[in-house]
């Protein structure tokens, strides 16, 4: 009896050993064939390249792609004969660039393990040429979607995730803020975000805990920290050039939250614009990046009306329900007479005056649209972004650069993306024209290249259909 049971025994692990086995072969299998199907080996032809760092055009080219990098670009007509077999993409005449970043991003929570909305936003992001995000407010699901993301699973842009928020309410003191560096740099976060409400002593414990562990911040500048301080502690990135409105006011001002509006834009006619040029040195010498975010402030604070945001053609691609929030978000500061166009148009003003200056006098500016937020929608508030940039007076090559070039250098990689060339990642888009004269020829792609894989406009198309039909009106 005892040997049935033991050669039982014996029987029941020997199976589950094959079992382990074939799904190990399995998962091996689809691995293998996920990356072969994700990254193919392509030959796109007769395309102009728009080579930013020069502000050229490299006219009739063929790019050849292997294993999801650019193996070399040749002109047309030469292309080697081991290649000659290869998918081959025609590209008509089309211009190539290096596709836009959008370093300002908020991906959807997926805490009850549904994913639909997430994977809604990767392929709204495509469709718009948008090839890279930085998401800014971090949360477990976000991990595990960028996993399937680099490992082939998912389709969409290269994903850079920050942490869960920092402020008043998740950091209770200085040496628990600086736990929660360690801990988000132990989970697998690129990146912290700091929220208004941290304190002054708080602010440099986590920045002193963030350089020991290598990991970059920034976010909002917190009042009792202050835009000088926020410079000195070392703030990769400020977004929505928060805190320096408040550093160009005269000390005898007092700031009181419950009437100076958002962002203190109440403020904004006792700005010293003689106090601009040393904040601009420190900027400088810091090395910070500013995530401007015009569009956040044109939509969400701005005089145009809710209603008229409610109507706009991109909002099709969202719940009805989070339209209907930002309506209501919005139309409540209408009532309460803060949006009056004479209240607001002043701050605007200042906004766009204070970027092209301190572009000018070359800060770094990285693109940034803060989506999906009040009325801006993933990938399309990009291009609102962009033309706000365009009207503040910001050249065409230095807008896709702040979408491309100065991107891969905040993150330490300008010599792996953010430019046409061998060697570096495959993630570009075709468009029509010339983006370098023609800023709306990047509103609908002849198609992106990400990772290696090739999207035309016709997949574009059906992904954003689909996601209509999810979200249809009754």
């Amino acid at each position: 009896m005892d040997l049935d049971k033991q050669e039982a025994k014996f029987k029941n692990q020997l199976m589950l050993s094959l079992m382990s086995f074939k799904s190990l072969l399995f998962a091996l299998i689809f691995g293998f064939l996920s990356s072969v199907t994700f990254s193919q080996d392509l030959v796109i032809t007769q395309v102009h390249v728009v080579s930013l760092e020069k502000g050229i055009i490299l006219e009739n080219q063929t790019l050849l792609v292997k294993e999801g990098k650019i193996e070399s670009m040749v002109s047309t007509g030469n292309l080697p004969v081991a290649w000659q077999q290869v998918t081959r993409i025609e590209g008509k005449g089309s211009y190539v660039f290096p596709g836009l970043a959008e370093f300002h991003a908020h991906l959807p929570v997926a805490a009850d393990g549904n994913t639909q909305l997430q994977e809604e936003s990767l392929w709204l992001y495509l469709a718009n040429g948008v090839v890279r995000i930085r998401s800014m407010l971090g949360h477990p699901s976000h991990l595990a979607l960028r996993d399937k993301l680099n490992s082939g699973l998912l389709v969409g842009p290269r994903t850079f995730i920050s942490g869960p928020s920092f402020n008043a309410n998740s950091v209770t003191d200085p040496a628990q803020g600086a736990a929660m560096v360690k801990s988000q740099k132990q989970e697998g976060y690129d990146h912290l975000k700091i929220h208004p409400g941290v304190l002054s002593e708080e602010m440099k414990a986590i920045a002193t805990a963030a350089k020991a562990e290598g990991i970059p911040f920034g976010g909002h500048v917190p009042l009792d920290v202050g835009i000088h301080q926020a410079l000195e502690d070392g703030f990769k990135s400020i977004e929505h050039m928060d805190g320096y409105m408040e550093g160009l006011l005269p000390s005898t001002v007092t700031i009181d939250p419950t009437t100076s509006g958002p962002f203190n834009l109440n403020l904004v006619s006792q700005v010293d614009w003689s106090k601009l040029p040393n904040l601009i040195q420190k900027t400088l010498d810091q090395g910070t990046y500013l995530a401007p975010t015009l569009t956040l402030f044109d939509r969400y604070f701005g005089y145009i009306p809710a209603d008229t945001f409610r109507l706009a053609p991109e909002m099709k691609y969202l719940p009805g329900l989070q339209i209907q929030q930002w309506v209501t978000t919005k139309k409540q500061l209408e009532k309460a007479g803060m949006l009056d166009k004479e209240r607001v148009a002043p701050y605007l003003e200042f906004r766009r005056k204070l970027f092209l200056e301190m572009h000018c006098a070359g800060v770094p500016m990285i693109m940034a649209s803060d989506s999906p937020q009040v009325f801006n929608v993933p990938g399309f508030s990009i291009n609102h972004e962009i033309a706000l940039m365009s009207e503040a007076g910001m050249s065409n090559l230095e807008i896709l650069k702040t979408g491309s070039l100065v991107p891969a250098q905040y993150m330490g990689a300008t010599n792996r993306w953010g430019q046409i060339k061998a060697g570096y990642e495959a993630d570009f888009v075709l468009v029509e024209q010339n983006t370098l004269l023609d800023l709306k020829t990047l509103q609908k792609p002849v198609g992106v290249v990400i990772r290696g894989r090739w999207i035309g406009r016709e997949e574009l198309q059906s992904q954003l259909d689909r996601i209509e039909k999810n979200h249809l009106r009754n």
